[in-house]
């Protein structure tokens, strides 16, 4: 059976290279018991693949089980694989067979096989290895016959490496890889699988076809699609249903196609030292980082008139220091050059007087509330009030601006 006959007959629409590599592996590989691993994104069909290697094999008059590994939880996923006994545990009123045990001669389909607890990837190791088990409260050893291919939309050497995956398994059940190309990988399929999806539907809810418009075909070709066939699907038939308009423009497709450009959610940013912090630290950073600046300032200013302003042409001879401490203090400046005065001591005062006494020590507002406004004011006046930029500047989301903005009444 040639490729073109595969897609017939499982219903494969495209005619991408890397899609029909990825059937020719599939054809080719069916024929043996070799493990194979499917990998690909969410919603790109690997189910489909796993059909179609169980279908034409030797086993295909056997059982087909797919089980989604990351869907049962932990404490009973052993009992849903591998079987228990009577009274193994609370609740095990009566013995139960295992999918192992129940395809036996067939084809067991795990998907999101990386979700695997460490303990069942134990057992299933030995599976591959011998074909051996326990029933889950048993000392009695069970054999299967069973072909085991595997799927995940992970990078599941990633979790070898930070040890949520045993490394033995992965070599198992990787025997043969098989990827699946991401729907944008192929885009000269993407109008060819909305032209049969929504032909589908039209015909589901007995209404007139959809024609899209040159300009909506190459919004449609040129979107990332991050749901893969699932999310073009969805769309397919959400505009089969809701639009009235049979001939789709461009304007009326993007109502259905989600904004890459803008995200609702708020995103937690990452350092360039791979650390976490949470909004909290960054704003005790800035606030330290604040104090001491002041700190620093006052004694400058208190050392200059100690000298009776015998420094003051450091400061002066400085305009660029002048323009960062008018900023700093959030002081007002005109449009010529910024300037800063220091009052002489009179001539008349004694020799043994301190000046340092002038200078006035002013208690800071030590309130998170009250420093945290003033910051993200400053940013917004900085930015000319572009929440995206300020948002940068302090080093938080734009959503979580948003909501300070109006916490604070701002």
């Amino acid at each position: 059976m040639d490729i073109q006959d595969i897609k017939n007959r499982f219903g494969i629409i495209g005619g991408s290279p890397l899609l029909n590599r990825a059937i020719d592996i599939a054809r080719q590989v069916s024929p043996t018991d070799m493990s194979v691993l499917i990998t690909g994104q969410s919603g790109s069909g690997k189910e489909v693949f796993s059909h179609i290697i169980h279908q034409m094999s030797t086993r295909k008059h056997g059982a087909f089980i797919a089980v989604n590994c990351g869907a049962i939880p932990e404490g009973t996923i052993d009992s849903e694989l591998f079987g228990h006994e009577k009274g193994s545990f609370t609740g095990a009123h009566e013995a139960r067979k295992g999918y192992f045990e129940v395809a036996n001669g067939g084809t067991i389909f795990l998907d999101e096989v990386a979700e695997l607890p460490l303990g069942t990837q134990a057992r299933l190791l030995r599976i591959l290895e011998s074909g051996e088990y326990l029933r889950v409260g048993s000392s009695k050893v069970q054999k299967t016959d069973v072909r085991i291919i595997a799927a995940t939309n992970v990078d599941v050497y990633d979790r070898v490496k930070s040890g949520k995956f045993r490394e033995d398994l992965y070599y198992r059940l990787n025997t043969v890889p098989l990827r699946i190309p991401a729907l944008h990988e192929r885009k000269e399929d993407i109008y060819l699988l909305f032209r049969k999806f929504s032909a589908d539907f039209s015909d589901k809810y007995r209404s007139p076809g959809i024609q899209l418009e040159p300009e909506a075909i190459q919004i449609l070709s040129n979107y990332s699609w991050p749901g893969n066939v699932r999310q073009l699907k969805n769309i397919a038939e959400q505009i089969c249903v809701l639009e009235s308009d049979r001939n789709v423009s461009a304007q009326a497709l993007l109502n259905y196609i989600p904004n890459e450009q803008a995200s609702n959610l708020p995103m937690a940013l990452k350092s360039s030292t791979k650390e976490d912090f949470s909004e909290r630290d960054i704003l005790y950073k800035v606030l330290f980082d604040m104090k001491k600046d002041m700190v620093e300032l006052k004694k400058l200013v208190a050392e200059i008139i100690q000298n009776g302003g015998n420094t003051a042409h450091i400061i002066a001879d400085n305009p660029q220091y002048i323009n960062q401490l008018y900023q700093d203090l959030d002081l007002p400046t005109n449009n010529s050059e910024p300037t800063l005065t220091i009052k002489h001591p009179n001539q008349n005062a004694p020799t043994d007087y301190n000046y340092a006494h002038d200078v006035e020590e002013v208690e800071e507002s030590l309130s998170l509330v009250d420093k945290e406004s003033d910051l993200i004011k400053k940013a917004l006046k900085k930015h000319k009030g572009k929440r995206k930029f300020a948002a940068q500047e302090l080093g938080i989301s734009e959503r979580t601006l948003y909501r300070k903005i109006k916490e604070l009444n701002l």
